[in-house]
């Protein structure tokens, strides 16, 4: 048996992610990142395609195969729903907090806080999850297409065995020689 192959696309890399332990969850509304007192790691974040599958991973800056923590995410493949209930969540008082709900190896879970010191890395944060859900659905999409279709329309311009070509080119007038 043939070893997978695995393609591994690199969405994105911020060098600079906060990470926070949460406090209990306030009852109504959501996570406030203003509450978040209690820092607990600080390195790089990755957004990664292998395959069908997108994460989000916290890596050490200075070494990178040294994974602090995995967010899977569950892409909604519906093309009306956004991204909500992927395991990212947004915070409700600032735009470069976030809650993650990351997992180990045996499927246990938890949530951490997510911090950016800029909103553009939030932003950037954003826009490569909700890219990678557009793709997914696009994937989707396609592969219910029928396969068939595309030879519908086609036409065979091929020139036949002993078919010729009369090219005619008109040229301008001229009064005779070249000069």
């Amino acid at each position: 048996m043939a070893d997978e192959v695995v393609i591994e696309r690199l969405r994105l890399k911020i060098p600079n992610a906060h990470i926070f332990k949460l406090p209990p969850k306030p009852s109504a509304g959501g996570w406030r990142g203003g509450d978040w007192k209690d820092k607990i790691w600080q390195g790089s974040l990755k957004v990664v395609e292998r395959n069908d599958n997108t994460a989000v991973l916290l890596v050490d800056a200075q070494e990178e195969k040294n994974i602090f923590a995995v967010c899977p995410i569950n892409h909604q493949l519906d093309e009306r729903a956004n991204n909500g209930g992927n395991g990212v969540d947004r915070c409700i008082d600032s735009s470069r907090y976030f809650v993650l709900r990351i997992q180990n190896a045996q499927g246990r879970h938890m949530f951490i806080g997510l911090a950016f010191n800029e909103r553009n890395d939030a932003f950037d944060f954003n826009t490569a999850l909700e890219d990678s859900r557009r793709e997914k659905v696009a994937e989707k999409k396609a592969a219910a297409a029928p396969l068939g279709n595309s030879r519908v329309n086609s036409v065979d311009y091929k020139m036949k065995e002993g078919e010729t070509i009369k090219v005619s080119i008109g040229i301008g007038s001229s009064s005779g020689g070249g000069g």
